[in-house]
């Protein structure tokens, strides 16, 4: 018997952006796995060497969709991709493909970003704020539509310590359309020249823009059926469609991809603050739900009113009865990553932290930049080009941005997220599960490390494999436990020859 989320997706045209990228992509699995669309356009463009066509034969590849094809064999024809750029004007997007999506499309999910906290001014202007005007400039010609999910994140009023499911425009340096109007009249040097005024208190330039975005939403939706989804640091999936998915190699999974390498020991992290993560697949289930939801909401809506309608707000984040701090993070992921070890690591996994930034770049020349160096140079003595040193200037810089997000606690109300989960029946919960109440912590950790360690490090799910990243780690724990051991004797030696000289 069908759901009441599976009977309103049911024969529905969706339009998704950011559909490339690791979200969008669980969130499209989803819909044909979990529904029955009639069909779902999603937004490419070209990058370098590589045509549409081709990114599109590549996603179609992706081992996400693996156990959607066993099921559904055929599924995947009901994709249809729509040639377009964010960075372009009306989104790049032909005349024709235009009409066709305002004429056919009921539901939209704009969640095309640019994730990078360093991304210039002028860039995450074009793709996260302006990309969003003109989606729903796109969207208010859809005859159809029924709902439009915006994606933010959680961290897009981060300059506050505790963030309700509301509009915060009272923390911008000025208004979204003045700061789109700016970008249309000076130059893009010119632009990002001028960030650090633009970003008041902001910490860089995604978290800025995204809250632009929400801004741009709350200003010119007008009486579309809107709603916001701001989900928290989103990390592998727990159980759908398998157990560690996550192709997203960029901030906290970049950090994990060097700790369990073996190269990265020293991090600027708050260990007492707590770890707002979210599962992948999770968000995935709200961002469903939530439109399901906006649609409902909006058809109930008394055609009398004359107020304007508020876009509703969900924050996706760990409730409070439910939370783990980011030393519980680190302990859980070393004791179950070193149960499936992998074999390509190149010392013992181990990591220290710091809140103190001085401490940490100290603490860097020993843990990282001196083993480092001798790393690169028998790589060029061996005529390999040397990678370790540059990899750490890379992974410090990645560090320090994220270490705004994890030396404090965020506290996000989710009275939303919550009464949508009271509005769903019993069996849209267990199939569009995204309840952090009881999320099973040391579960999910046991659970995506395989999983990791097969999409992120490459490493086959073997006995084999696993056996060899078992004898690999063991090496490395007995040089690591004799590294200790002589270091341990030459400072004591030192302190020794230190005390005879005072004597």
């Amino acid at each position: 018997m069908e759901t009441e989320v599976q009977r309103f997706y049911r024969d529905k045209t969706i339009f998704v952006t950011g559909g490339t990228g690791f979200l969008g992509k669980v969130i499209i699995e989803k819909i044909l796995r979990a529904t029955d669309p009639k069909k779902i356009y999603f937004l490419v463009r070209s990058k370098k060497n590589e045509d549409v066509r081709t990114r599109v034969t590549q996603w179609l590849s992706q081992p996400i969709f693996e156990s959607l094809l066993k099921i559904k064999p055929t599924v995947l024809q009901r994709m249809t991709p729509i040639v377009g750029d964010c960075l372009e004007p009306d989104l790049g997007i032909s005349e024709a493909d235009r009409k066709m999506l305002a004429k056919e499309v009921q539901i939209v999910i704009h969640g095309a970003a640019t994730v990078r906290f360093n991304e210039d001014m002028h860039m995450a202007l074009a793709i996260n704020t302006r990309a969003t005007r003109l989606m729903l400039q796109l969207a208010k010609e859809m005859h159809s539509l029924e709902a439009f999910v915006q994606i933010s994140t959680a961290y897009s009023n981060c300059v506050i310590d505790s963030i309700n499911e509301e509009f915060y425009p009272q923390h911008l340096t000025c208004s979204a359309d003045t700061v789109l109007r700016l970008r249309e009249t000076v130059s893009a040097e010119l632009l990002d020249n001028m960030t650090p005024a633009l970003l008041g208190k902001y910490p860089n330039t995604y978290t800025y823009t995204k809250a632009l975005a929400e801004q741009v939403i709350q200003e010119e939706a007008g009486d579309l059926p809107v709603c916001i989804f701001r989900p928290a640091i989103i990390y592998a999936n727990y159980k759908e469609p398998s157990s560690g998915w996550i192709d997203n190699p960029y901030g906290l999974v970049a950090l994990i991809y060097g700790i369990t390498y073996g190269v990265l020991h020293i991090l600027l992290c708050n260990i007492k603050a707590q770890a707002v993560l979210v599962p992948g697949d999770y968000c995935a289930n709200l961002a469903v739900a939530s439109a399901w939801e906006t649609a409902k909401k909006a058809k109930t809506k008394s055609a009398l009113t004359a107020i304007k309608p508020k876009p509703t707000i969900y924050n996706f984040a760990p409730c409070r009865t439910n939370t783990i701090d980011w030393n519980d993070f680190r302990n859980k992921g070393m004791f179950y990553g070193k149960q499936v070890p992998i074999r390509q690591m190149i010392w013992y996994p181990f990591v220290h932290s710091t809140t103190c930034p001085w401490l940490f770049r100290i603490c860097s020349i020993f843990y990282h930049y001196i083993p480092g160096y001798f790393f690169d140079l028998i790589l060029r003595l061996s005529g390999k080009k040397p990678r370790l040193v540059k990899a750490y200037r890379k992974a410090h810089a990645n560090v320090e941005a994220l270490f705004f997000f994890n030396r404090k606690t965020f506290w996000f109300n989710r009275d939303n997220t919550e009464a949508l989960w009271d509005h769903m029946s019993p069996e849209d919960r267990k199939g569009f599960n995204f309840d952090m109440k009881s999320l099973d912590w040391d579960d999910y950790f046991k659970n995506i490390w395989g999983g990791m360690r097969l999409y992120i490090f490459k490493e086959p799910a073997t006995a084999a494999s696993l056996a060899d990243g078992i004898r690999v780690l063991f090496r490395y724990r007995v040089l690591h436990s004799i590294g200790q051991v002589l270091l341990g004797s030459g400072a004591a030696y030192v302190l020794w020859l230190l005390f005879t000289i005072w004597q």
